[in-house]
């Protein structure tokens, strides 16, 4: 019986709240979602199909805006879904489904995070053996080990929640399933499913955390002992997209799981679960474009193009 459950699913309780306020929200969210996947694909079709974007830096570029599709598509339509019918039911299949994408969504994005700032160092600090280091094979390598680690390592950790035993109640008071509301619902021992989390998180957030704060550190000694502000400006310039995804991802990150506020509410814990869920997937292309000279010349050469023909 150890691996099976006594309930065939759950109910996902969602945002209990007025109906009028669940319209404007479904609306909301929708939009957001049309924006995020409008958004992502560009970015994804301007690095494929313009020359001046095949450089090792967008076409990371591209990798997180096809994870930020999947990262969408995995939460955003069935909350649409709860949102509609102020709460919506779940299969237990469905359920660790939604949980397998997300934490292997999440974990790719930290990998491919440390992977960048790596890619920034060696474009600053060894800008003459860039294209010796950062080859395509080299890039693709990269980019191949973090999503077969994402996959791997939570098969492990999806194995041993399968296990568990759920014998009610089964609401999950949240908007997807989540890690903590569902492990809060089991009727067994999730103690060694806690402390796989913790294995795990190890070389999942504090290994790339600490390559991003070390990757960083050498960039701005390196950046400090440029002589002219204007050389200092341009190669700080090339940091600051990145800097800033990394600063909202990671924040609303630590804030939820590694070192949660005192007194977390469910509601302030739903509403930081919507910034990386939801928002980030949106605000990461916008970022990457319109603080991108290299995107917008790509936009306005496929416009200038559509212009003439």
């Amino acid at each position: 019986m150890n691996n099976l459950t006594a309930v065939n699913g759950f109910f996902l309780q969602g945002f209990q709240i007025h109906q009028n306020l669940r319209w404007f929200l479904f609306c909301l969210f929708l939009l957001i979602y049309c924006g995020t996947i409008c958004g992502n694909l560009l970015i994804l079709t301007l690095v494929s199909t313009s020359r001046n974007l095949h450089t090792p830096m967008y076409f990371f570029i591209s990798q997180l805006s096809a994870n930020d599709i999947l990262l969408s598509t995995d939460i955003v339509p069935n909350m649409l879904h709860i949102l509609l019918n102020n709460g919506g039911t779940i299969t237990f299949a469905e359920c660790i489904t939604q949980l397998y994408l997300f934490v292997v969504s999440e974990t790719f994005e930290c990998l491919l995070l440390a992977v960048m700032s790596y890619d920034r160092y060696v474009a600053i600090c060894n800008p003459l053996r860039y294209t010796s280091i950062m080859t395509s094979t080299f890039c693709v390598i990269l980019f191949a080990l973090c999503w077969l680690f994402g996959f791997s390592i939570h098969l492990i950790y999806i194995i041993i929640t399968i296990r568990l035993n759920f014998c009610g109640p089964n609401i999950i008071d949240h908007f997807f399933c989540d890690t903590v509301p569902l492990l809060r619902l089991a009727c067994s021992d999730t103690s060694m499913v806690h402390l796989v989390i913790v294995i795990i998180g190890i070389p999942v957030v504090f290994i790339p955390t600490t390559i991003i704060v070390l990757s960083y550190t050498y960039i701005v000694l390196a950046v400090s002992r440029i002589p002219s502000t204007t050389g200092r400006q341009k190669a700080f310039s090339t940091c600051s997209s990145h800097l800033i995804v990394v600063s909202i991802f990671y924040w609303t990150m630590f804030s939820v799981y590694v070192v949660p506020m005192k007194g977390q509410t469910l509601t302030m814990s739903k509403i930081l679960s919507l910034l990386y869920t939801v928002f980030t997937p949106l605000i990461n292309p916008i970022i990457y474009s319109l603080r991108n000279v290299d995107i917008k010349k790509a936009v306005e050469e496929i416009l200038h193009k559509r212009v003439i023909y």
